[in-house]
C-alpha cells in the first residue's frame, strides 16, 4: 500500500519537475539574451502628443562637455523647469518621467546629466578635476542654451538635494536668469543638518528598541561634529528618513531595465561615475556649506521639504532661508507624509503647488 503512494506521487510530480526544469532552462538561456540587448538597446524619451509639444533626448555640448539633456512637456508656450539633479553624479532621468506627468501639462521640464554624470559621463574622460564651480558654469551656460532654444527670457530653477547646492549657486550669480529658485531637499549649514538627522536617527532607533543601532550612531556624533562625515545613510533609510512613499532604488532599477531613457550601458556609466567622483563633491559641500557661499538672492525663492527628510534636514533648511538677504519672496513648503523627495512622494500635491505658484 505504501509503495503503491509512493510511486502514485512520482507519477504524478514528475510532470512538474520536467515543467520547472525547463522553465529553468528557458529562463537561463533568454536572461543573457535580454541583458545583452538591454545593454546595446536605442534611447529614447516617449512622444508626447500634441501639435505643440516637445519630447527631446539629445546630447547638447556645454562648456566643452557633451551633457544629455531631456526636455518634455505637452506645450512649448508653458514656462520652463530647470531641474538640477542631486546624488552628487545621481541622474533623476531614468525615472523622472514615471512622476511628472500633471507637471507636462503646464510646464515644460528640462532635465540633464551633470558633467562626469549618469550618460554625461564617458569611461575615456578623467572628471576628478570636477567640482561644484565647474557644475555652476555648466547650468548657466545650459539654462543660456534652453532660453535661446524655446525662446523664454527666464526659466524657473529646480535643484533637488546635491542638485540644490549647485543650483543656490548659480542663482545668485546669475538672478537675471531665473524666474525663481525652488530648493526640494534643499542643503544648508551641512553640519547642523547632519547633526539633526542623526539625532532623529538616535531616536527612532530608541523608539523601536534598537540599542545597539543608537549606541553606534551616537559614537559618530564627534566625526560629524567635525565635518569629517555624514549621518550614516544606511540608517537614514532604515528609520524612514530617505523616501517614505517611493522606493527610489527600486525605481532606478527597473528603469535601467526597463525603461526607454537608459540602457543598461548607461546604467554602468552611471554607477562608475558614482563610486569615482560622489565622495570628492560631497566632501567639498561638506567644506564649503551653501550657507556660507550664498547669503543673499534677488529672486523669489521657495523651499519645498519633506518633513521626514533625514538627508536634507527642513529644520535646518528653514534656518537658512530666514537669513538669506535680497528681494523676493521667502516661503518654505513642508510635505507631511515625504521624506527626501517630496516631489515624487506626493506628486499631486507638488504639481498643484508648482500650478498655482507660478501659473496663478
Amino acid at each position: 500500500m505504501d509503495n503503491t503512494k509512493q510511486n502514485g506521487t512520482a507519477l504524478v510530480n514528475t510532470p512538474k519537475k520536467k515543467r520547472l526544469k525547463w522553465i529553468l532552462i528557458t529562463m537561463a538561456l533568454i536572461l543573457p539574451v535580454f541583458l545583452l540587448i538591454r545593454f546595446i538597446a536605442p534611447t529614447w524619451t516617449p512622444k508626447i502628443k500634441g501639435s505643440n509639444s516637445i519630447s527631446e533626448l539629445r546630447s547638447v555640448n556645454i562648456n566643452g562637455a557633451d551633457l544629455t539633456v531631456m526636455i518634455r512637456g505637452e506645450n512649448k508656450d508653458n514656462p520652463v523647469l530647470i531641474f538640477v539633479h542631486g546624488g552628487p553624479c545621481c541622474s533623476e532621468i531614468p525615472y523622472a518621467r514615471k512622476y511628472q506627468g500633471e507637471l507636462e501639462k503646464d510646464f515644460t521640464i528640462v532635465h540633464y546629466d551633470q558633467r562626469g554624470s549618469g550618460r554625461s559621463y564617458k569611461a575615456s574622460t578623467d572628471y576628478s578635476d570636477v567640482t561644484a564651480k565647474t557644475h555652476v558654469d555648466d547650468l548657466i551656460t545650459l539654462t543660456e542654451y534652453v532660453e535661446d532654444y524655446l525662446n523664454k527670457d527666464k526659466v524657473i530653477l529646480l535643484g533637488h538635494s546635491y542638485g540644490t547646492y549647485i543650483a543656490t549657486q548659480a542663482a545668485a550669480q546669475r538672478p537675471d536668469l531665473y524666474e525663481a529658485y525652488v530648493g526640494i531637499g534643499q542643503m544648508s549649514d551641512t553640519t547642523k543638518s547632519e547633526l539633526n538627522t542623526l539625532d532623529k536617527c538616535i531616536a527612532a532607533a530608541e523608539e523601536k528598541g534598537n540599542k545597539d543601532d543608537a549606541e553606534a550612531l551616537r559614537n559618530l556624533k564627534p566625526s560629524i561634529e567635525n565635518g569629517s562625515t555624514l549621518a550614516p545613510r544606511d540608517y537614514v533609510r532604515k528609520y524612514g528618513f530617505a523616501a517614505r512613499k517611493i522606493d527610489d532604488n527600486l525605481d532606478y532599477v527597473l528603469a535601467f531595465l526597463f525603461g526607454t531613457e537608459y540602457n543598461l550601458s548607461d546604467a554602468a556609466g552611471f554607477y562608475t561615475a558614482s563610486i569615482k567622483y560622489q565622495d570628492a563633491l560631497i566632501m567639498e559641500a561638506l567644506s564649503h556649506p551653501i550657507s556660507d557661499l550664498v547669503t543673499s538672492l534677488d529672486i523669489p525663492v521657495y523651499f519645498v521639504m519633506g518633513k521626514y527628510d533625514g538627508m536634507t534636514s527642513p529644520e535646518s533648511a528653514k534656518e537658512y532661508l530666514d537669513s538669506i538677504g535680497g528681494e523676493g519672496v521667502r516661503e518654505i513648503i513642508i510635505y507631511e507624509e515625504s521624506a527626501h523627495y517630496p516631489q515624487f512622494e506626493q506628486k499631486h500635491e507638488f504639481s498643484k503647488w508648482m500650478r498655482e505658484t507660478f501659473k496663478g
